[in-house]
């Protein structure tokens, strides 16, 4: 009974992205969310921020992934608020990148690639309408290549269910606090990124065809 009590607590520990805190405050770079000139920007929601976080970090032609809050009603959300699902917003990063290296469609492909798309407000174990699928889009063209990706996945039957991801006009991004950016780098004896961010982002790693740096 002891040994199933341990080993109950080891996997709760670990259970959600939402139940896992942490103090540690850091001055990022990152916390200066205006791009640099000739650096285009996108921004996506896929579940837990610190898994698209290290997702997008990972890959050449992008210089920062910034973990934050986008697609909600509420001004200046915070992370205790978004966790309600009171607030509208999902966890979101905003990722910073030379066009001339990457393409807004190859973000897309890592996009779907490192999630599945077809389960409804949920990624895993993190549950709630802040763990929702978004794309969002800038321009009309960006909304194409984001809808011509769905077709292509859809048509070639990748997944047994439909695709439920969101594919809605960006209009604002707020950074989260700072202990969440950069914090499975940060934190990497933390139970969740050991037993669930650095898993998927390698499964991630050795299934999508892309440029990593």
């Amino acid at each position: 009974m002891k040994s199933l009590f341990a080993t109950i607590v080891a996997v709760m520990s670990f259970i959600s992205c939402a139940q896992t805190q942490s103090n540690n405050v850091v001055d990022i770079e990152s916390g200066n969310i205006t791009p640099n000139k000739k650096e285009a920007v996108a921004t996506f929601a896929e579940g837990c921020f610190w898994h698209a976080e290290i997702v997008f970090q990972s890959l050449k032609g992008v210089r920062d992934a910034v973990s934050g809050y986008a697609g909600g009603h509420t001004k200046n959300p915070d992370y205790e608020t978004v966790c309600t699902g009171s607030t509208g917003h999902a966890e979101t990063v905003q990722v910073y990148y030379d066009s001339s290296v990457i393409s807004f469609e190859t973000l897309v492909d890592a996009f779907f690639a490192s999630q599945d798309p077809t389960t409804l407000n949920r990624q895993g174990n993190d549950v709630g309408t802040e763990y929702r699928s978004i794309a969002f889009y800038r321009n009309s063209r960006e909304k194409e290549i984001i809808n011509d990706a769905i077709k292509k996945l859809t048509d070639a039957k990748k997944y047994k269910n439909k695709i439920v991801t969101e594919v809605v006009p960006f209009t604002k991004f707020y950074p989260a606090e700072d202990y969440h950016q950069e914090f499975i780098k940060l934190n990497p004896g933390n139970s969740y990124v050991k037993n669930v961010s650095i898993p998927d982002f390698l499964k991630f790693k050795k299934e999508f065809k892309g440029n990593f740096k």
